[in-house]
């Protein structure tokens, strides 16, 4: 059946939800399929169809899973309060508060309520989405389940829309709810959205692994039924060991994850030798047992490809063994082996057992507990302490996308990671608090460094210190969104109050320095003007650079002449934290420096304009940080008396260059037509930027001048040196002071 033109008639949408749950209410389900049709009256969508063909068909998606009548009738009715003159109040009186509740929930997914919604970036609209969808299902799965019946219909209708819309649709789809199909476990749906959304992104190669799907389903069907013929006959009728009720059949893996498997294993498709999985389900526990011992006793078992999802399931309730062995005709094959409720959970996912089903006595209670929902619990930690819908977005897709890992408390208690996991992981996915004071971790009752990946099966033991806090280092190599969450939050707490103390700092001495008593109520009358909520507030943004003293004391003292006139203010590069490698962004970038003290503001000295590769060495200042000077600096000279003041620095040559350096040269151009548009364009050529520019002397002949130059490092600051050297109108070029 079409899910793009064909209208499910009133009378076949109320006779399948009658047919699963006879105790449902047919006249709200017929009311609610009758004010959707009135409701939407004459709108339609971009393929010219009635718009209320889409609720009616994601109605119907939900009668797949045989969902109570509420939720049935919550899809019925999900877009007329955002796309029509219906109200929540309207909706309430006519179908009852548990209709409106779910009705506002998913609502409220449509509605991305940002202010000056224009300027907003679309990753962030799509951040802000999502923070809300997390909220929404936290409260009521239905909600979630809901939305992705609304996404499935929209993908198999994209076509009408236009290019540029369909594939960012298509990514967010492959990106957000793929994942969240996969861990609340419908497969089917799963599968769909995965390769509806790989259609549109990738047409070309969908099209040719679809090709060869479809010629092998019919070239090489003889050779599976054979191959089916010769499994049932080993199951069903082995002499000594027989399961006579198995079923057995084969499928094709979808277009998407055989996709995806060519360029894990790097493959071409005819190398790939499980694009076909067969299944054998049977009536119970034991019987799965007594199949894979069948199984293995008539078969080669390849080493390394068994996983028993029965004794520990995957997060979202799967559970299935999956072995592969050298089959039928020598033919190497996935055989998938699990009873008839499993096989109902794999294919329904939470639907399976359904809380909210005729009779369940918790139904007014939606059901997030138990090992399937530690997941969602996950996501509202990490959304408490994401600062940004994107950070929190970032986190989300680690938490949601890596393959998984299961290890165990010393109690037994299953804990599924991430795979890569390291114990600190561990420890924040038990609790946040053990995280935090996490001190040290015992991996199968060995002691192990805190980096170690967390391997299937390992027994880990989390030590913990009241006085421990989260280390920054730890950022370096934890892979899970709740514990990158936790410890960022805590590093900016820290490095806050570091900032406040040195904005602090600075103020004082600027206070002193121009013969004022030093106040912070003075502040009080400027914190509008810097749109800052409170005077620690003001100062952590002065401590870490984004406002300058000078321009706050102004602003306090807007009649003062300055006593003793001052160079501009020195820009705060960073604050330090123990070293890491630098990320993007000028200004705010921890310095990818060894040696420093964490917490401490970090410069670069404009007498020298070090940058990497350079010999460095760092002198402290009260109250303004560390500076970081060249080791031959002229500047350092007026140190030698201060010994206690310097500080033993180095670039780190495992982090990332900072992308903030600046290379000072000091070059002789010859004064002809055109010599500093050659000057700007070999600079340019050799990936340099140029941020300033001085003109010391001019002759008739020559000019002099000193240029800054953002840099990588002193390797990138030579080739530009160079290639200016080789350039005609370039009389000498050197590094400048």
């Amino acid at each position: 059946m079409s899910r793009q033109t064909k209208i499910i008639r009133q009378y076949e949408l109320v006779e399948r939800v009658m047919g699963y749950d006879p105790n449902a209410d047919e006249d709200a389900l017929n009311r609610a399929y009758v004010f959707t049709m009135k409701a939407h009256g004459s709108q339609t969508r971009a393929s010219g169809d009635p718009y209320y063909v889409h609720p009616i068909w994601v109605a119907w998606l939900l009668t797949e899973l045989k969902l109570d009548a509420n939720s049935i009738i919550t899809a019925l009715l999900h877009d007329t309060v955002e796309d029509t003159l219906t109200t929540l109040e309207e909706i309430q009186r006519l179908f009852g508060p548990e209709v409106a509740r779910l009705v506002d929930g998913v609502t409220k997914l449509s509605r991305i309520e940002l202010q000056n919604i224009g300027e907003q970036s679309e990753s962030t609209k799509q951040a802000e989405n999502f923070r809300k969808l997390v909220l929404a299902m936290s409260e009521d799965i239905r909600v979630l389940l809901v939305k992705l019946a609304d996404r499935l219909h929209n993908m198999g209708t994209i076509q009408f829309l236009k290019p540029e819309k369909r594939r960012r649709i298509a990514r967010e789809t492959l990106e957000i709810y793929v994942p969240l199909a996969e861990r609340i476990g419908i497969q089917r749906w799963k599968d769909e959205l995965e390769d509806l959304a790989f259609k549109e992104l990738n047409p070309d190669a969908y099209d040719s692994i679809r090709i060869r799907l479809d010629d092998l389903q019919s070239t090489g069907k003889a050779r599976v039924d054979r191959i089916i013929e010769e499994l049932d006959k080993t199951v069903r009728f082995n002499n000594e060991s027989a399961v006579a009720n198995a079923e057995i059949y084969g499928r094709l893996k979808s277009p998407y994850s055989i996709w995806r498997k060519m360029h894990a294993k790097n493959v071409a498709f005819e190398q790939l030798s499980d694009v076909m999985a067969f299944r054998i389900v049977v009536d119970t526990l034991g019987e799965c047992y007594q199949a894979l011992g069948i199984i293995h006793a008539r078969y080669p078992v390849v080493p390394g490809r068994f996983k028993d999802y029965i004794s520990t399931p995957k997060p979202n309730g799967y559970q299935s063994i999956h072995t592969t062995v050298i089959g039928p005709e020598k033919q190497r094959i996935e055989v998938q082996i699990r009873t008839r409720d499993m096989h109902e959970v794999a294919d329904m996912g939470v639907a399976a057992h359904w809380s909210y089903k005729q009779g369940a006595p918790e139904a007014a209670q939606p059901k997030t507990e138990g090992r399937q929902y530690r997941w969602l619990r996950e996501l509202l930690d990490i959304l408490e302490h994401a600062t940004r819908p994107e950070e929190f977005l970032e986190h989300t897709k680690l938490e949601l996308f890596q393959d998984q890992v299961f290890c165990f408390t010393p109690k037994g208690d299953l804990i599924a990671l991430p795979r890569g996991a390291t114990p600190v992981d561990f420890a924040y996915a038990v609790h946040s608090q053990v995280g935090d004071t996490c001190v040290g971790a015992k991996i199968n009752g060995r002691m192990q460094p805190l980096r170690s990946h967390l391997q299937n099966g390992d027994q880990v033991e989390v030590l913990t210190s009241k006085n421990s806090s989260p280390s920054p280092d730890w950022e370096n190599f934890v892979i899970t969104g709740k514990a990158r969450a936790r410890i960022r939050r805590f590093i900016r707490t820290q490095q806050r109050g570091e900032h406040i103390k040195l904005g602090r700092g600075l103020m004082e001495r600027l206070f002193k320095q121009e013969g004022y008593e030093y106040s912070e109520k003075a502040f009080d009358g400027v914190l509008k003007i810097y749109q800052q909520p409170s005077v620690d507030d003001l100062l952590a943004a002065i401590g870490a650079g984004t406002e300058g003293q000078r321009d706050v004391f102004n602003s306090i003292f807007p009649g003062h002449r300055n006593v003793n006139p001052v160079v501009a203010d020195e820009k705060v590069v960073a604050i330090a934290t123990k070293p890491k490698p630098a990320t993007k962004g000028r200004g705010t970038t921890p310095l990818a420096i060894r040696g420093l003290i964490p917490g401490m503001a970090v410069h670069y000295a404009r007498c020298c304009h070090p940058i990497v590769g350079d010999r460095i060495v760092g002198i402290v200042t009260t109250g303004k940080g560390v500076t970081i000077h060249t080791i031959d600096c002229e500047t350092l000279e007026s140190f030698h008396d201060s010994p206690e003041r310097w500080i033993d620095v180095s670039w780190d040559p495992d982090a990332d260059a900072p992308n903030d350096l600046v290379g000072r040269l000091s070059v002789v151009v010859a004064n002809e037509t055109g010599a500093l548009g050659t000057l700007s364009t070999v600079i340019g050529k050799n990936g340099g930027n140029i941020t300033n520019l001085k003109i010391t002397n001019r002759t008739n002949d020559y000019f002099e001048m000193l240029i800054d130059v953002d840099v990588k490092d002193v390797k990138h600051l030579t080739n530009i040196m160079a290639a200016l050297r080789a350039t005609p109108v370039i009389h000498s070029v050197e590094r400048g002071r």
